[in-house]
């Protein structure tokens, strides 16, 4: 053993070979020197729990490289969303405009105008352009904007009910992903949850006969990642309102997934739009920037100015402010919206919900007899209609018809088959598929770059 440690060389001796002073030119000598101290951690550590020197001695420059490299790779990494889901929270969710990325770039280079109005020479507000551009496009007296959805709820709570009792139907009380529960909120915020109605049918006067000297809000959820059907009754905001002007409270919506378009015109399930619900008098409005609306991670509140103003004023918006980068992506994907007869060709997320399956169709009919030679000795490849998801707790029972690539093991082992997908998760650019009924399927709504797809799978 003590000849095997004898033969481990010195970090002096290494730093001085060539290929290690380029390594050092590239990373650093700090960084370089820490890798192989760590290096000879794990070499000695070999030798006393094997009793042999590690498989890439004496490789130790090529072995540095490698985990410098490594280390220096990005946690997030692109990968190829081929899950089904559009809006997947675990990838990302809505893929960006390229205004919007234009826009990012552009603010993280110097200085811009964030809090610091040009014509008085005095700060600003960094939400103020932005809710002008929200007002003009929801018909809201004022806008507030924090760093998501949840952010926007808590914040609407805290900031008027607290001590209050909050008014909500029982078949509202949701749980997203992240176990976010708005019961849980509620106490954080330190409001006073008052449940009213059943799972499945709520009437008006299970409002009103809730009220006391103590209410602080009439609160209304939309259910976007679940639905319930049959014996159902729910009340709609219009009536909240009008039982809100009656007492004097304010009603508040968390519309949770939120579009500022009717989703009906493309042919896709009609969602609730922030325009519609001030229209009919809700106090404030939420929302997210990164789901529907297409844009970038961002809860977006609109509504009675007197109501934003509390908002704005209250210490949990600095805790929740948003940066310079989200309002330039935000700004950017509104701006879209002035012009909705080319939206569908800018918008990304906009582009892939409404893709026809007859142009998936053509694109696995490519790609199939591409992608054959390089599996087809284990696999069978076929092509297969499929249904894909919009995700991220939106319409959650609506499907979208389309068209995979599957991959069937012909040892019939479902072992074969996540080892297949674990192969292409190591990908210099991973591919994510799902596995589901004994086959691998790449779900080709969201795939846009088939070049590289094509070249990454068969590399």
């Amino acid at each position: 053993m003590n000849t095997l440690f004898s033969q481990l060389p010195s970090i002096d001796g290494l730093l001085r070979e060539p290929a290690l002073q380029a390594l050092t030119a590239q990373y650093g000598h700090q960084f370089v020197t820490h890798t192989l101290r760590q290096m000879q951690e794990d070499a000695r550590t070999a030798i006393l729990k094997e009793g042999a020197l590690p498989k890439w001695h004496p490789a130790w420059a090529q072995q540095a490289a490698t985990r410098l490299a490594a280390q220096q790779q990005s946690a997030l990494r692109p990968v190829f969303n081929l899950t089904g889901t559009v809006l997947h929270t675990n990838l990302g969710r809505a893929p960006l405009a390229e205004s919007a990325i234009e826009a990012v770039s552009t603010v993280m280079r110097g200085a811009v105008t964030l809090e610091y109005a040009l014509d008085e020479a005095e700060r600003g507000h960094r939400d103020r352009a932005l809710a002008s551009l929200l007002c003009e496009l929801t018909g809201a007296e004022d806008a507030c904007i924090v760093n998501n959805n949840a952010a926007a709820v808590l914040l609407m709570l805290a900031a008027l009910a607290p001590g209050k009792e909050v008014v909500v139907s029982r078949g509202e009380l949701v749980e997203i992903g992240g176990a976010f529960r708005i019961p849980d909120v509620m106490r954080q915020a330190g409001c006073q949850l008052v449940e009213v109605g059943t799972t499945n049918r709520t009437h008006l006067k299970d409002y009103r006969q809730a009220l006391s000297d103590n209410s602080g809000l009439l609160m209304k959820v939309h259910t976007s990642n679940y639905q319930i059907a049959g014996f159902t009754k729910t009340v709609d905001e219009a009536e909240l309102v009008a039982l809100g002007n009656q007492v004097g409270l304010p009603v508040v919506t968390d519309l949770g997934s939120g579009s500022l378009l009717d989703l009906r015109q493309y042919q896709l399930p009609a969602e609730p739009m922030p325009q519609s619900l001030i229209a009919a008098g809700v106090s404030l409005v939420s929302f997210s920037g990164d789901k529907l609306l297409g844009g970038p991670q961002a809860g977006i509140i609109v509504g009675k100015k007197a109501l934003i103003a509390k908002l704005q004023q209250h210490p949990l918006k600095r805790a929740l402010r948003v940066d310079k980068m989200t309002l330039a992506a935000l700004e950017a994907t509104l701006k879209l919206y002035r012009q909705p007869e080319l939206l569908r060709q800018n918008l990304p997320t906009l582009r892939l919900l409404t893709r026809p399956a007859q142009e998936m169709l053509c694109q696995a009919e490519r790609l199939l007899p591409q992608l054959q030679p390089a599996y087809d000795a284990h696999f069978s490849l076929e092509i297969a209609p499929c249904w894909s998801q919009i995700g991220s707790g939106s319409l959650p029972v609506d499907r979208l018809p389309g068209y995979a690539i599957t991959f069937r093991a012909k040892d019939g082992r479902g072992s074969t088959l996540n080892a297949l997908a674990q192969r292409w998760r190591r990908l210099a650019m991973p591919v994510i598929g799902r596995i589901q009924e004994q086959r691998l399927w790449l779900d080709l709504r969201c795939l846009e770059d088939e070049t590289r797809f094509v070249q990454t799978l068969t590399s």
